[in-house]
């Protein structure tokens, strides 16, 4: 045991009094007084592990800037790097402790962080916790800062990330569905409108046309990200800088820029800038716009792979558990289901986050912490589901080949293509005879006088009414 550990206590104090923290805590005082405040939603910010490397390279950057400006002298800048450090490099994680629900508008994790890195700071000295004369949280580690300026900004870097990796998830995920079309190339089906019977298409279009849709929604987070990377670091409390030398906001941001890797610049106005999170409600709505797309896409592999005798049936997905506790040999779509799930939750989230955002008064939006979860969630759960959207299900897709070349050839929606020669009404009137005789609609035509069977047969080539057609009036 070493001799930060030599009591089970150590005392720390604020102006409300004294406190006994356990002596193998990096944690301090304020972190304390946060817990007992705030036994909300059992997730400590340890599970917002973005959140908390982002606020690491945010002191990281903060006690460089410090040291530059002469707020730091080198000894205890130093050592204050190096706790940032250590967190960055996802150490001491559990010491995080503070619940993600919290009042105070994210001052309970910033104190959180201040203390953390206080104390590795102090280890690195070869100093004992609590030993706040030397290295302190809020006139050291703090220093040139608020709160109000940290956390968003700490925020704005953990969308950043999460932005980062969900992209990567829904790119694996567009290659798969693409990878998918490929092998489903020149297979013909019958479409469908609200339900019914449409024109053919090919299963590659259907396929192809999921992944196009997931490239989309890659773009607009890419866009979503811009409005991320402005940040308020160097505003302070309200965004007047107090207690922050001259320049520090324009040479802090840079800074961050260089220890993050992430491209954050300066926002124009810092007192607007304080108070706003239209960036968080505007990225939010991405999520949710990928949310309802994704979940648009399971509706139709639950509904294309319905069955497996009397459903739609035109494609089969891996099975992968047992559906019934009473049903024998029922395969249900779980994993398009999960999805669906993911992105109800994701929409939830949303609105809580416009709430959120709504409820801000004056300088300061005080319910950030809220944002900071529900957008962690809405992200985790986007990957985790994508991922398994990929690998159990969409790459072990099957077509169901027999099945669709009897409806391609069977379907009256082949009359379709008679409209630019014959005009709707008698096409529809050949369709219409088709179904009542139980005939095909070579043989309804000639019924209704409208074509012979020679030309139908000419005309209802179904490789040619999967895609556009020369101008001009198909000749007999």
């Amino acid at each position: 045991m070493d001799k930060t550990d030599s009591a089970e206590v150590r005392d720390e104090a604020d102006f409300l009094g004294t406190v006994p923290i356990p002596a193998a805590a990096y944690w301090g005082v304020h972190t304390s007084r946060a817990i007992e405040n705030f036994p909300i939603s059992g997730h400590p910010i340890a599970a917002m592990p973005y959140l908390v490397r982002a606020l690491a390279l945010v002191k990281k950057a903060s006690a460089l800037t410090n040291l530059q400006f002469g707020v730091l002298e080198r000894r205890v800048a130093e050592a204050v790097v190096a706790g940032c450090d250590r967190v960055i490099a996802g150490e001491h994680l559990e010491q995080f402790v503070v619940d993600v629900i919290q009042g105070g508008a994210g001052t309970s994790t910033n104190m959180n962080a201040n203390e953390v890195i206080a104390n590795l700071a102090l280890e690195s000295l070869g100093l004992p916790r609590g030993r706040y004369d030397v290295v302190h949280p809020n006139d050291h580690v703090n220093a040139s800062q608020s709160t109000n300026d940290v956390y968003p900004t700490a925020l704005r870097l953990a969308a950043w990330m999460g932005i980062e990796h969900l992209s990567v998830a829904l790119g694996e995920l567009r290659l798969a569905f693409d990878a998918k079309a490929r092998e489903f190339a020149g297979l013909l089906k019958i479409g469908r409108t609200q339900l019914q019977d449409a024109v053919p298409m090919t299963l590659e279009q259907e396929f192809h046309a999921y992944a196009v849709t997931i490239g989309e929604d890659e773009r607009r987070l890419r866009e979503a990200r811009d409005l991320i990377a402005e940040v308020n670091l160097g505003a302070t409390a309200i965004g007047t800088g107090i207690n922050a030398p001259a320049g520090y906001a324009e040479a802090v941001v840079p800074r961050l820029a260089e220890v993050s890797g992430i491209p954050v610049v300066l926002a124009e106005n810092l007192v607007e800038a304080t108070q706003d999170t239209g960036c968080f409600v505007h990225l939010s709505g991405v999520l949710k716009r990928v949310a309802c797309k994704l979940s648009k896409i399971c509706n139709d592999l639950r509904l294309l792979s319905s069955g497996p005798q009397v459903g739609f049936g035109d494609i089969r997905l891996p099975a992968r558990q047992a559906g019934s506790s009473i049903m024998p040999g029922k395969v249900n779509p779980v994993i398009p289901e999960v999805m669906n799930q993911v992105a109800f939750e994701v929409i939830g989230n949303d609105t809580t986050i416009t709430m959120a955002s709504e409820a801000g008064q004056l300088q300061l939006n005080a319910f950030e912490p809220i944002i900071a979860w529900s957008l962690h969630k809405s992200f985790a759960h986007l990957v985790a589901a994508c991922t398994t959207l990929r690998t159990n299900c969409v790459v072990g897709i099957e077509a169901n080949r027999e099945l669709l070349a009897r409806r391609v050839a069977e379907s009256v929606t082949l009359v379709t293509a008679l409209n630019p020669l014959i005009g709707y009404e008698k096409a529809a009137e050949i369709a219409k005879a088709a179904l009542a005789r139980g005939c095909t609609i070579a043989e309804a035509a000639e019924a209704v006088g409208a074509l012979s069977p020679e030309e139908t047969q000419r005309l209802l080539v179904p490789e040619t009414l999967t895609r556009p057609v020369r101008l001009g009036v198909p000749q007999v």
